[in-house]
């Protein structure tokens, strides 16, 4: 059986990348078969892995333009094999996350200030459970079609982040993450729904960021759009069809 890996990609300049095409046995997960290919085959083929039991996220990459962790993806016949995007490739499949780590400290997501009351029942633990599992692997962030157009983009994952903290009984400073992700953030995501399909935790960022428009609501914000009268939606090109 044979798959397809994208070799070293300076920058994801095209001329500067290679599909090499390797054999491997069936039935393995995918970091099984870049293992063995890195054994018995190349071993100059650069991947990264960690926990290889689908909880760390660093083997995120993506087979066939879609998001996957190596770990937990089994190979078939003609698989295409290729990095994240939206992050600079440092070597064949391993990329540079810091640019989408970043934005976690540009929503703020931590607690701002620390409430009086620390201790949580299990209706409120529930409520920022599923959040909380986030990984960092950044899927979620190369899958957005928003940040295709603007890298200024908060992402998916810092917006589930920070409605994680908002949500969080124990803290307090709502207001200020709030504040913080107004701009290139909630107003500013398409709600297609590519970060939900393709988080390995099962999160939902498409529904924490449409609950982190109801917060913002709740705060006086509103969507800008709406504030200009729609100039801008209609001027991108929509037409509503009267």
């Amino acid at each position: 059986m044979i798959i397809k890996v994208q070799r070293y990609c300076e920058n994801r300049v095209p001329e500067k990348s290679l599909i090499v095409g390797y054999e491997v046995v069936e039935g393995l997960t995918l970091l099984e078969a870049l293992q063995s290919i890195k054994t018995t085959q190349d071993a100059t083929l650069t991947f990264n892995h960690g926990c290889r039991s689908e909880v760390c996220g660093s083997c995120a990459m993506r087979v066939n333009d879609k998001e996957v962790l190596a770990c937990g993806y089994r190979v078939k016949e003609g698989d295409v094999i290729t990095p994240l995007t939206k992050m600079t490739v440092v070597k064949d499949l391993v990329v540079d996350h810091a640019k989408a780590q970043e934005t976690l400290a540009r929503v703020k997501g931590w607690f701002a200030q620390k409430s009086s009351i620390m201790i949580q029942d299990k209706e409120q633990e529930k409520a920022i459970e599923k959040q909380t599992d986030c990984i960092l692997c950044s899927s979620c962030f190369s899958a957005c079609p928003v940040l295709e157009v603007d890298s200024a983009f908060l992402g998916p994952f810092a917006l589930t982040r920070a409605y994680r903290y908002t949500n969080d009984s124990r803290a307090d400073g709502v207001k200020e993450i709030v504040d913080a992700v107004q701009e290139k953030g909630v107003w500013d995501c398409t709600l297609c729904g590519e970060c939900t399909a393709v988080c390995p935790q099962g999160i939902d960022p498409k529904m924490d960021i449409m609950m982190l428009r109801t917060k913002s609501v709740q705060q006086g914000y509103s969507d800008p759009t709406f504030a200009s009268g729609g100039d801008d939606f209609l001027s991108g090109g929509f037409n509503p069809g009267f």
